[in-house]
């Protein structure tokens, strides 16, 4: 990731997941300069003091990462197609389990602690 600018850490989760994805093979070196203006503006979103600043840069975020093939549409729109390889299932369910333990609340009792059978 370039070092020029402050990066918020939502942008850098972004950028681990970005060149980790199915889609970064695909992309060549001219792509890489797309995947930093992304990033820039990934970040100004992030940085936007304003809701009208964050927006005008979700708007051309949401531009930009279209020619990269970062959603399923703009896949689908390129005729990309991720593969079902066993390391790509492994890289989704290590992110899914890192994103679970970031978010996960547990509650000091286990709430089904007091659920009884009834006869």
């Amino acid at each position: 990731m370039p070092t020029s600018t402050a990066w918020k850490p939502q942008t850098e989760a972004w950028w681990d997941d970005v060149w980790s994805s199915p889609m970064a093979p695909e992309w060549d070196e001219s792509d890489v300069h797309n995947v930093i203006l992304c990033a820039l503006l990934y970040n100004d979103i992030w940085c936007a003091e304003t809701a009208r600043d964050r927006k005008e840069a979700a708007a051309e975020y949401r531009l930009q990462r279209k020619d990269l093939g970062l959603t399923p549409y703009d896949r689908r729109r390129l005729e990309w197609t991720i593969e079902q390889a066993d390391d790509a299932k492994d890289r989704g369910r290590q992110r899914r389990e890192r994103v679970r333990s970031q978010t996960a609340i547990t509650p000091a009792t286990d709430p089904r602690s007091v659920l009884r059978a009834v006869t």
